[in-house]
């Protein structure tokens, strides 16, 4: 594993200072490791009585202040029972009224522990309405008093900055009474995305105690698709060790980890799972639209939503505004088209030519008449309207090129397109195994705009300088209420772009 205390290099000053803190990231990056791994260094250190508690318990109190208290004592008992000496140990929790437990609790810790009590309260954002506002409130009231009658140092860790609890709190801010009932933090830490050095440190541990080793290009592909995400760095190298089961005697190959991405995004693990639960969520659906379907967004309260989605980690934590990493990239598209799927009748191996190569004009043409057929009916009332025909495009693509090839998308809020690379592996008459490559693009032309053709082949021909590609497709799809009926728009032409490469043309 990397190193736990890397992750939160400014923890132990914090904590010296007497510093209240938050630390926040996405599920499953680690942060529990990580507070886990500060707490035991700390009390390792002897100058401080540190532990780490789940307030995730807390959760089914909802807005029960009292009963939410309690839960979280009930894990700091028998956290520090199992992490501390006797002698650091918090005596019996004291009677209080439900509105001050947690106070009277502390305070009676911190006048007996013979150290400056250092609380790491995990899941703080588990708890909800009432009970949050309580436990917050209680924290901001006793910090004057520390070190001696209450904890020195607290740490409050979450998938969200302390911003963002209002939501928290029942989505009103009017409930917490202030911008922030935890005004006291001096910090906001998030916990980052391993950085390529720590993927390569990471597998060369495997390396080193296994003799197994990753080809330079395995390591770069590790952190292309996920961008050192760290549940992706680890499920990625499991999946090509433990389930496909590559020798330990062989090297961990570009190859093998393609397969291992196409299977977890197959299995739907739990943590994907999680993500893509999210994608229903208003916030979610109006960050997400204008990325899959390459528009503008409207800027009116976007700010606090692009956070919200930011958090979650289903985006990246810079500009411009994109999807995390290439596998989420491919699992939202393929649980928002996944319906298109389970409707399509055609057969993949029809798709693949007798030389194994992938047959590109066949997935056009057969999609013409699959959108002449189904495209009005299946873009009706998606969960995502502004993207629907292209989610409709790839959900069939996906269906023809699965369990063959990958297909790899590049979409992001003003881009005006959607780029698509089909990779496809074959075997030459030599007996060598090659890659085909074949660059789609797909536009969208909508109420008042201009033919997108023009710039659709003059963005398609960048697209295809930067794969050193010499064809292209472009699908330009037509979603004006008074376009033309479906059946008399859909057509399919051979143009030539602007630097001269013959174009396949589906208007649609």
């Amino acid at each position: 594993m990397v190193p736990a205390l890397s992750r939160l290099p400014e923890a132990p000053a914090l904590v010296a200072e007497m510093s209240y803190f938050v630390v926040h990231a996405p599920r499953q990056t680690g942060k529990t490791t990580a507070l886990r791994a500060l707490a035991r260094e700390l009390t390792a250190s002897g100058r401080y009585a540190a532990v780490h508690v789940t307030c995730e318990t807390g959760e089914i109190a909802e807005d029960d202040y009292a009963a939410a208290q309690r839960a979280v004592l009930l894990q700091a008992r028998v956290a520090t029972e199992l992490h501390l000496p006797a002698e650091l140990r918090p005596p019996p929790w004291p009677d209080a009224p439900g509105e001050g437990l947690l106070t009277v609790a502390l305070t009676a810790w911190a006048r007996s522990c013979p150290r400056p009590i250092v609380l790491l309260l995990d899941e703080i954002d588990a708890l909800r309405g009432q009970s949050l506002i309580s436990v917050l409130r209680q924290l901001r009231a006793g910090f004057p008093q520390r070190p001696g009658g209450f904890p020195a140092s607290v740490v409050l860790c979450g998938l969200r900055d302390v911003r963002d609890y209002r939501s928290a709190a029942g989505g009103d801010p009017a409930r917490l009474g202030t911008s922030s009932p935890f005004n006291i933090k001096v910090e906001s830490l998030r916990l980052g995305d391993f950085t390529p050095d720590e993927v390569r440190a990471l597998y060369g541990q495997h390396t080193a105690e296994t003799g197994q080793e990753f080809t330079e290009g395995a390591l770069d592909r590790a952190f292309e698709l996920t961008t050192g995400q760290p549940w992706l760095v680890n499920a990625l190298a499991r999946e090509a060790i433990e389930k496909i089961a590559v020798s330990a005697a062989a090297p961990i190959t570009t190859e093998h980890l393609d397969e291992a991405k196409e299977r977890l995004i197959l299995a739907r693990a739990t943590h994907l799972d999680s993500l893509t639960a999210r994608l229903a969520e208003p916030p979610v659906r109006r960050v997400l639209e204008p990325v899959l379907a390459g528009t503008i967004v409207n800027m009116d309260g976007y700010d606090d939503e692009l956070t919200y989605v930011r958090d979650l980690g289903l985006i990246a934590p810079d500009s411009p505004v994109r999807i995390a990493n290439p596998i989420y990239r491919e699992v939202i598209a393929r649980v928002l088209a996944q319906d298109v799927e389970t409707v399509m009748v055609a057969d993949p191996r029809t798709f693949v030519r007798p030389d194994g190569r992938f047959d590109v004009d066949r997935v056009i043409r057969e999609f013409a008449e699959f959108w002449m057929e189904n495209g009005e009916i299946l873009a009706t009332g998606r969960r995502y309207p502004e993207a629907a025909a292209q989610l409709v495009f790839m959900g069939f693509l996906q269906r023809v090129v699965n369990g063959g090839g990958y297909v790899a998308r590049e979409y992001g809020i003003g881009r005006g397109r959607i780029d698509l690379l089909i990779r496809w592996p074959w075997t030459s008459s030599d007996g060598k195994r090659r890659w085909q490559r074949e660059a789609l693009e797909l536009k969208v032309r909508r109420t008042g705009q201009a033919d997108p053709l023009p710039a659709g082949l003059r963005q398609l021909d960048g697209y295809l300088d930067r794969l050193d590609l010499d064809h292209g497709v472009l699908v330009v799809f037509d979603s004006r209420p008074d376009a033309p009926p479906i059946t008399d728009r859909t057509a399919i032409t051979a143009i030539t772009s602007p630097a001269g490469r013959p174009i396949t043309l589906l208007r649609a």
